[in-house]
């Protein structure tokens, strides 16, 4: 159980009353993604609280009223799943750059420059997005807030989200470590095996992976292999 003193406030209002609980920054938002199960790692004291800053504990009334239960403990998980955790600022700090982070990946993978066709590299996408000024909000999903990104994005730079699907033809005696690879890599739309045992197929892939994907089957193939766009979207 963390320290009282090292504890924020986990709070969820209902029909106008207000519950509170102590806890763990880092171990409540775990266990609000469900990657920590016991409720004596979150929380640093039993008890709900109508104003746990004043040690003011919520009527028992009122919590079976609109919980349907007296049981503390699944109140307590209620509150920290559904209810405001009041993160410090430094933790805010920390979870906006991660979500940064993923927003960056995911567009460096499904992202192209419109004129070019090329893919944008991270340290790009990041000096652009400062340029924006993108606001990134830490809570919010990646997919949530990438039409807001680009929005902010296209004047300064003709970026769009592009999925291709790519012909594929590999020899046979390389064949089966190819698969395997496109299998990891790529969506298969359709696979075609030939008399001679060569690999025809094709792919759909987010247009900023296919160097990637290049790279991999010439390293695999020794550079014996073709690789055709058929469709662009």
């Amino acid at each position: 159980m963390v320290r009282v003193d090292q504890s924020i406030i986990a709070r969820l209002k209902k029909e106008g009353e207000v519950f509170e609980v102590l806890v763990d920054c880092d171990k409540a938002l775990a266990f609000r993604e469900g990657k920590v199960k016991s409720l004596s790692e979150v929380l640093a004291s039993k008890g709900i609280y109508k104003d746990a800053k004043k040690g003011d504990k919520a009527s028992e009334k009122d919590m079976k009223r609109l919980f349907k239960t007296d049981d503390e403990d699944d109140i307590a998980a209620i509150i920290i799943r559904k209810g405001e955790i009041q993160l410090t600022t430094e933790h805010k700090n920390t979870l906006r750059e991660a979500k940064k982070k993923q927003i960056v990946a995911f567009l460096h993978q499904h992202a192209v420059d419109a004129k070019t066709g090329l893919p944008f590299p991270p340290q790009r996408i990041e000096m652009l997005m400062e340029e924006a000024k993108v606001k990134i909000d830490e809570f919010a999903t990646v997919e949530a807030q990438v039409q807001n990104v680009l929005h902010l994005l296209r004047p300064i730079v003709p970026i769009k989200i592009e999925t291709r699907e790519i012909e594929v033809s590999i020899p046979a005696k390389y064949a089966g470590p190819s698969f395997s690879s496109l299998k990891r890599l790529a969506k298969i739309v359709k696979e075609g095996w030939q008399d001679d045992g060569s690999l025809l197929a094709v792919i759909e892939i987010p247009a900023g992976i296919q160097e990637e994907i290049e790279n991999e089957l010439n390293r695999i193939t020794k550079g014996e292999v073709e690789l055709r766009i058929l469709n662009k979207k």
